[in-house]
């Protein structure tokens, strides 16, 4: 047998069609790989907003919920529409001075700080038409958790220095409570913390305030309203448990929403980042115009009569609000490869303050973007006696 004879192998021809079945195959693997990546990151994108607009509903649900606990039983005790007055160790804090509040809330009231942010005033809920960063509203929402089941006490007169009230009883008083002390006709009240070390006492009727959140007043004073024999103290929780939440929320920058203590309970005045994924936040009051304990209509808060000048100075109004409707739009991170969205979702379609769909334009319709809206009642309110009907 020749050697050529006993030779074996591959042609070029038969290499050549081996590469190209290879080349093929490793091809399509390839784009299977690259298809089921891309997917995988669009499903864990939209997962990723679900679960962003789910909690951030959960967390604006939380604090709405409560809105006016503490207080709303005294709405028309000089509380609902009265400047609020907060010191913290001593310094004010409300009415706020100096710059504004912290992004993304420095265009809140009108921004400039004491100018404008100063004038800020009692009540369950407001909403700032379209007053945080990137044009988003803003939610004020004020509460408290009075352990003295949330009764205003008379203040019946002043006690013998202007730290003591001298009220009813300071049954369910207990140190550290915070209250609100406020006149019917008087534009200012003032924040006030109970003694540290105080115990109450069925036979005692003086309450000694000091502590944290103690304030003697300026302009509007403790020591004349508690002459005045008119005034009223409203309990709100207590200072070491925290159940006192006086809170805007609002979107910033990345697309977070974002929370600021105005009592700044941790000593610090800042922003604090809660939920990201939210690129806009807007919402709508729901009101009983008639105080009958009916819902009657979802009314803008760029509405005449209801943007936030006229519901902070108007205690009627504001007592006419019982659920609060947000919509929280979100957009996903990651960007797709070719054009995914065409428009922002339309806000609050089946009510008569509707917002239109966004056209987008360039890159911002490789996103995709997720609208969650959810309503909320105001229970307190709810929980007020209604008004009789005009025979």
């Amino acid at each position: 047998m020749s050697i050529r004879a006993s030779q074996r192998g591959l042609t070029l021809v038969e290499l050549l069609v081996a590469m190209a079945i290879g080349l093929v195959v490793t091809l399509a693997i390839t784009s299977a790989l690259t298809m089921g990546e891309s997917h995988k990151r669009s499903t864990t994108s939209t997962n990723d907003m679900n679960q962003s607009g789910a909690y951030a509903a959960y967390l604006l649900d939380r604090a709405v919920r409560s809105a006016g606990s503490g207080f709303a039983q005294s709405w028309d005790l000089g509380v609902f529409g009265c400047k609020l007055n907060v010191s913290r160790s001593g310094t004010a804090i409300l009415p706020r001075s100096g710059g504004a509040f912290p992004a993304p809330f420095a265009g809140f009231l009108g921004g400039d700080g004491a100018t404008n942010q100063g004038n800020l005033r009692m009540a369950p809920l407001l909403i700032a038409n379209d007053q945080s960063a990137g044009g988003s509203d803003v939610l004020v929402v004020m509460s408290g958790n009075g352990s003295s089941g949330d009764v205003p006490r008379p203040i019946r007169a002043s006690g013998a220095t202007d730290e003591i009230v001298r009220v009813d009883n300071t049954v369910g008083f207990k140190a550290a409570d915070m209250a609100l002390v406020s006149q019917s006709g008087t534009t200012d009240c003032l924040v006030e913390q109970v003694q540290t070390g105080f115990a109450d006492s069925a036979n005692n009727e003086l309450l000694p305030l000091a502590g944290t959140y103690f304030t003697a007043g300026t302009g509007t004073t403790l020591a004349g309203l508690a002459t005045g024999g008119s005034a009223y103290l409203t309990p709100l929780g207590n200072a070491n448990a925290g159940n006192v939440q006086f809170q805007l929320f609002g979107v910033g920058a990345n697309r977070t929403l974002f929370s600021y203590d105005l009592l700044r309970s941790n000593g610090t005045d800042a922003a604090q980042a809660i939920a990201d994924g939210v690129m806009e936040m807007h919402a709508l009051y729901g009101i009983d115009s008639d105080n009958n304990g009916v819902f009657d209509a979802w009314v803008a808060p760029d509405a005449t009569g209801y943007d936030i000048a006229t519901m902070m100075t108007t205690p009627a109004k504001a007592r006419q609000v019982v659920a609060v409707r947000v919509a929280l739009v979100l957009r996903s991170a990651n960007i797709d490869s070719k054009d995914v969205s065409a428009t922002i979702p339309a806000l609050f379609s089946d009510t008569t303050s509707p917002r239109a769909a966004v056209a987008l334009t360039g890159d911002a319709r490789r996103y995709r973007y997720r609208v969650v809206e959810f309503t909320i009642p105001l229970r307190n309110i709810l929980l007020l006696p209604v008004v009789a009907p005009t025979p």
